[in-house]
C-alpha cells in the first residue's frame, strides 16, 4: 500500500534531485527550471558528471551540489567557486543530502542499488519521495514499504507504468482491484529472433524505439528485464500478488498501464511517451502542473496494438517472476546480477544473451535468505555481484580460448 500524505496544491515546494545529471534527473531539472519560484532547489547530486552538475546548480541556484566520486570534489569546488553554493563529495554526502536537507520533495533518480540508501534516508525524514529507481523496491521492497509507513513518508512512482497505475488505482478499496496490467514497448528487439540478439551490439540495444532513457534502462528494455523489475516493484508498491500482475506488449507506448476491477472495468492512463509527464505528476502532486510534452492525438496515433510477451525470446520475465515467488533475497540477487551483467555488456565484455544467462546462473548459485534488515540486503547484493563477476570472467576466458 502507498502512504499518501497531505500537501497544499500550488504552494512552494523545495526540491532535492538525487541523480540530477541522468536521464530522469535532467528532465526533472527541465521542469523545475520552468517554475523556479515554486520549486526552489535545496540540493543536487550526481555520480561524476561535474560539469553538468555545476551548470545545473548555478542555473537553479541550488544550495548544495554533491558529487558521489570523491576524486571529482576539487573540480566541482573550483567550478562553483564564488557562487555561495555548498559543495560536498562521496556516497555519505549523497545520503546526507537526502537525510539532512529540509527539501519537501526528493527525486530519487540514482540508477541501480546505489540509490537505495539515499532514497531510504529521504523516506526516514518523512519527505515526499518521487522515485525513478525501480531497484529500490526490487532490492528491499518489504523493508522500504515498512519504512514509508513508519515515517509517514509519501512514495510517488515516476516509472511511467507505475505512475499510470497510481493515477487510476483505488487506494480506498484495494479489494476491488483484480489485476494490474503493465504495458511494455517490447524494446528494440521485439520482432528479432534469438540469432539476431546473440550478435546484437551495444548501439542496437540502447536504440529504444519510443522512449528517451539512459543506457542501463535501455538495455533492460531490450532484454525485457525492465518489465520484470517493474512487476516486482508493482507487487510491493500496490500490494498485489504476483499472479495478478500481467505484462502486455504495446509498441506504440500510448497506454502506459491499466488496472482491472472486480466489475470488469479496466481503467488506463494514456499519453505521449515523454517522461516529463509522470515526473510532473509527482512534482505537482496532488495538483497537476503544465509540461511541454506533446499532446496525445488519438486520430494521429490511429492504431493501438497489443501482444503477449514471448517467454522464449525474452526469458527475463520468467526469471523475475521466479525471483518474486522465491522471496527473501532472490529479487535483490536478480537486480544486482542484472546490473553487473548489463554494465559488462555496455563495456563490450559479454554478449547480449549472456546477460540473462549470468542472471539465471547467479540466482541458482546463491541461497535466497530472508531480508530482515539492510545489512542482509547489502550482503545479498554483494554476493550476487561477486558471483556475477565470476561468471563474466569465465565467459571472457572462454571467448579468448576459442579464438
Amino acid at each position: 500500500m502507498v502512504v499518501k500524505a497531505e500537501a497544499a496544491p500550488g504552494a512552494p515546494r523545495s526540491v532535492t534531485i538525487l541523480g540530477s545529471t541522468g536521464s530522469v534527473g535532467t528532465q526533472t531539472v527541465d521542469l523545475v527550471a520552468r517554475d523556479p519560484e515554486r520549486f526552489p532547489v535545496e540540493a543536487l547530486t550526481a555520480n561524476r558528471n561535474v560539469a553538468l552538475l555545476a551548470k545545473q546548480a548555478r542555473d537553479l541556484k541550488a544550495r548544495l551540489a554533491v558529487v558521489a566520486d570523491p576524486a571529482a570534489y576539487a573540480e566541482l569546488k573550483d567550478l562553483l567557486s564564488g557562487t555561495g553554493i555548498e559543495v560536498a563529495a562521496g556516497a555519505e554526502a549523497v545520503a546526507a543530502a537526502a537525510a539532512e536537507r529540509p527539501a519537501d520533495w526528493v527525486m530519487a533518480a540514482i540508477v541501480g542499488a546505489a540509490g537505495l540508501e539515499p532514497t531510504l534516508a529521504a523516506v526516514r525524514r518523512g519527505a515526499i519521495v518521487a522515485f525513478a529507481n525501480k531497484e529500490v523496491l526490487v532490492c528491499a521492497g518489504s523493508l522500504m514499504m515498512e519504512e514509508v509507513k513508519a515515517h509517514g513518508a509519501t512514495l510517488l512512482p515516476v516509472d511511467s507504468e507505475h505512475s499510470a497505475i497510481y493515477q487510476v488505482f483505488d487506494f480506498e478499496r484495494t479489494d476491488s482491484v483484480t489485476r494490474l496490467i503493465l504495458t511494455a514497448s517490447g524494446g528494440p528487439f521485439r520482432t528479432r529472433d534469438r540469432a539476431f540478439m546473440a550478435a546484437a551490439t551495444r548501439e542496437q540495444a540502447v536504440a529504444h524505439p519510443t522512449w528517451d532513457m539512459g543506457a542501463k534502462i535501455s538495455v533492460d528494455s531490450a532484454t525485457m528485464m525492465n518489465k520484470g523489475l517493474e512487476l516486482i516493484e508493482a507487487h510491493f508498491l500496490f500490494g498485489i500478488p504476483e499472479e495478478r500482475i500481467d505484462v502486455l506488449v504495446h509498441p506504440q507506448s500510448v497506454i502506459h498501464s491499466l488496472v482491472e476491477y472486480v466489475d470488469g472495468s479496466v481503467l488506463a492512463q494514456l499519453g505521449t511517451p515523454d517522461m516529463r509527464t509522470p515526473i510532473a505528476y509527482a512534482l505537482g502532486w496532488p495538483a497537476r502542473i503544465a509540461t511541454p510534452a506533446e499532446r496525445l492525438d488519438l486520430v494521429k496515433a490511429a492504431t493501438l496494438t497489443f501482444e503477449a510477451p514471448d517467454p522464449v525470446r525474452f526469458p527475463a520475465l520468467r526469471l523475475a517472476r521466479a525471483a518474486l515467488q522465491s522471496g527473501g533475497g532472490a529479487p535483490t540477487i536478480l537486480s544486482a546480477a542484472n546490473e553487473v551483467a548489463v554494465q559488462a555488456f555496455l563495456d563490450r565484455r559479454i554478449g547480449f544473451l549472456d546477460i540473462e544467462r549470468i542472471v539465471e546462473e547467479t540466482l541458482t548459485a546463491l541461497p535466497h535468505r530472508p531480508l530482515r534488515d539492510l545489512a542482509a540486503v547489502r550482503e545479498a547484493d554483494a554476493d550476487a555481484r561477486r558471483v556475477a563477476a565470476g561468471r563474466i570472467q569465465a565467459i571472457g576466458a572462454t571467448a579468448v580460448g576459442s579464438r
